[in-house]
């Protein structure tokens, strides 16, 4: 069973991540709470995931695809409009046709407090475009996914 990661505060986050990208808080976020909607996370996960397969790994999704199989997602602190949140992501594993992502969003409070907002662990399939079928994890992705 896939299951949420577990971090220890951002240093250990900063320390064990080399991907990451800086998240902007949109006034359409927050919500009656004044604070960002727990459902807006699964979006800033996905912004995430979509820039390191791209970025990182170089990935076509016109040729293969990838989709979300299973997300677990473990919140810590609310998000407010003015907090600085980055998101981090590594891949922990890769299989034949599938591969688990680890995902935390964190940074600082408007008050400069550090702080861990919700790590998240992710099974993507792989999937052929043309028949959306899944597909073995192409090997240029493959090596790039495996690099530490």
């Amino acid at each position: 069973m896939n299951q949420p990661l577990v971090v220890n505060g951002l240093e250990d986050v900063r320390s064990s991540f080399s991907f990451s990208v800086p998240l902007q808080i949109r006034f359409s976020d927050i919500d009656g709470y004044m604070h960002v909607n727990n459902g807006v996370y699964f979006s800033y996960l996905e912004h995430a995931r979509a820039l390191f397969l791209y970025q990182q790994c170089g990935w076509d999704v016109m040729d293969v695809g990838t989709v979300v199989a299973d997300l677990h997602i473990s919140y810590k602190k609310p998000i407010h409009a003015f907090d600085k949140v980055s998101a981090f992501v590594r891949c922990k594993h890769v299989g034949n046709s599938s591969f688990v992502l680890e995902q935390v969003l964190a940074g600082m409070t408007e008050h400069g407090a550090e702080v861990v907002y919700a790590s998240a662990s992710v099974v993507m399939v792989s999937v052929d475009m043309k028949t959306m079928k899944p597909t073995p994890v192409p090997e240029q992705y493959r090596v790039k996914l495996e690099q530490k």
